[in-house]
């Protein structure tokens, strides 16, 4: 599975590293929500509204460089309007791999 990195956040940021500061610290605030409604959402089988979550959740994919996983995020969106969970277990784990990186950052 390939790894997070925060090569897009050094980028964007520049050599600014108050902005880089606020980036990671909206990642740190936001993403752990973000998958606490996604799971909520599963749970209570509402795939439109979990669809509309992982769509924004793949904006934080994108920010943290996983390209594949993007793939798989845009794949799983597409299955949930169509009520299809099969690449529910491929998506979570892609959350956990994020969760745990930004934590460490």
């Amino acid at each position: 599975m390939e790894q997070p990195n925060n090569h897009y956040i050094d980028q964007l940021s520049g050599n600014n590293l108050e902005f880089r500061t606020k980036m990671i610290g909206i990642l740190k605030a936001e993403l752990p929500e973000e998958i606490a409604i996604y799971q909520n959402q599963m749970r209570q089988q509402d795939w439109t509204e979990a669809a509309q979550s992982v769509h924004k959740l793949k904006h934080k994919i994108s920010i943290l460089g996983l390209e594949k996983s993007y793939y798989i995020a845009e794949q799983f969106e597409i299955q949930l309007k169509n009520k299809s969970t099969v690449l529910q277990s491929d998506f979570e784990n892609i959350l956990k791999v994020m969760q745990q990186f930004v934590q460490e950052l």
